[in-house]
């Protein structure tokens, strides 16, 4: 389903961007649960992940809602994410980032997990859902094209890169990023909040950033079909052995 432009991006930019790749009752629904889960969880959200300053997360959000297990499987960003991992990856973690306005804040560039391509070659990818536009002045993600191909971490990831760009693009783009790419979120400058839903994979081989079969409930895993049971690596003795006691959340929150 990707095109030959976004099949070249990923691979040589270390990014494709899909817009409008929400359904409009799709967008809503997400939406509207993000906001309720927010309210629902106040002080507590984020708790399963990491607080981090300028920003509210939401966390383990394959368990708080059916729009999200849609989300995490939906067949053309599954298409990308092989065209980074290859055929065997699992989700790693699915997350939600609020960029708070005029949080004075930006991410320092860097890649997920901290990882570095092995013999196996890339393994993490990560797929931006935009809730809400991303303008260049409300916190979008800044990136260095073609980074993911050097094989190493940012040398000096607090300052701005003179290579780097900012993805923007209206709510319903989904981006799917190759996460050796050199990224992180920028400053929001405007006076309104900024979200975006972060489903993030990683190769079958690795350990997973959340352990999916400890944080969902299971009512929750009762009801997944086999395919997202697969997805989620839920039977998975290998998983378990190597994500059960992860340390790492990313690149640079550790």
């Amino acid at each position: 389903m990707m095109d030959e432009m976004q099949k070249k991006q990923l691979a040589e930019q270390g990014y494709a961007i899909f817009p409008n790749l929400m359904p409009p009752a799709m967008l809503a629904e997400m939406r509207a649960r993000v906001e309720a889960l927010y309210k629902e969880e106040g002080d507590r959200a984020g708790q399963e992940f990491k607080h981090e300053p300028g920003a509210l997360r939401l966390a383990n959000c394959v368990d708080k809602g059916e729009i999200f297990e849609r989300a995490v499987a939906m067949p053309e960003v599954l298409e990308a994410v092989g065209a980074v991992l290859g055929p065997e990856f699992k989700l790693s973690s699915l997350n939600v980032r609020t960029a708070l306005p005029h949080n004075g804040v930006s991410q320092p560039l860097h890649c997920d997990m901290a990882a570095i391509p092995d013999a196996g070659g890339y393994w993490v990818c990560n797929c931006i859902w935009m809730l809400d536009d991303f303008t260049l002045q409300n916190g979008p993600t800044r990136a260095v094209p073609g980074t993911h191909l050097l094989g190493r971490l940012p040398d000096r990831p607090k300052d701005a890169h003179p290579e780097e760009v900012k993805i923007t693009g209206k709510a319903g783009t989904v981006v799917v990023m190759n996460a050796h790419l050199w990224h992180g979120g920028d400053a929001n400058l405007t006076d309104k909040p900024r979200t975006a839903l972060h489903s993030f994979y990683c190769r079958g081989d690795k350990p997973q950033q959340q352990y999916q079969k400890r944080l969902l409930r299971p009512e929750v895993q009762g009801r997944l079909s086999p395919a997202l049971r697969r997805l989620l690596a839920l039977d998975d003795p290998h998983n378990d052995a190597i994500s059960a006691e992860v340390a790492v959340t990313s690149g640079f929150m550790k």
